[in-house]
């Protein structure tokens, strides 16, 4: 690849759901997404990223996990209500995490570590023609997500990831111009 090809492909990623919620995303591609996460910058090497995939009655599960976790809090019944079906709306959810380090500084550099991996994954989601849209847990969502997700104990669930085949482009938001100061 070069650097245009790298270009066009960063450029071509796109927060959608805007996708064919009939057509599956197979377990491999899935799987090849999560390895291409791993690729990620890892200070110290400690391998903190966690996966699960909701797929079929498993994403109605997550949204019952998460919409009685938003009701504990006290959330609007209205939120609660949309959180029980919200991730029915593509074919596939991946819930990916970051386990704590033995430090608080060593369990920041597993969560920047993490999130370097979720663009990875994205960006090979956008290479297969996936649709994927970048979510987080709600608050107060963690522990029973991480949880449902056999994820260790402590872990921060750093992303909650739609997928599916896009079925419509969608155009480029406008960026702000980069400034870059000198020191």
């Amino acid at each position: 690849m070069n650097p245009d090809e790298l270009r066009a492909l960063v450029r071509a990623r796109r927060t959608s759901m805007i996708v064919d919620r009939e057509r599956p995303v197979p377990r491999a591609l899935v799987e090849e997404l999560c390895e291409q996460a791993t690729w990620a910058p890892n200070h110290k090497r400690t391998w903190p990223w966690r996966f699960a995939v909701a797929e079929g009655e498993g994403r109605a599960r997550l949204g019952e996990v998460i919409a009685d976790a938003m009701a504990r809090r006290g959330d609007p019944a209205e939120k609660v209500a949309k959180a029980r079906t919200k991730y029915l709306r593509t074919p596939t959810t991946l819930v990916v995490g970051s386990v704590p380090g033995d430090s608080p500084d060593r369990t920041a550099e597993n969560r920047d570590a993490v999130a370097a991996g979720v663009q990875n994954l994205l960006l090979t989601a956008t290479a297969h023609g996936l649709a994927s849209y970048w979510g987080s847990c709600p608050k107060g969502a963690n522990d029973p997500v991480a949880e449902l997700c056999h994820f260790e104990p402590g872990t921060h669930v750093a992303a909650i990831i739609y997928l599916g085949w896009a079925t419509e482009h969608v155009a480029p938001p406008e960026r702000p111009p980069v400034h870059v100061h000198d020191i």
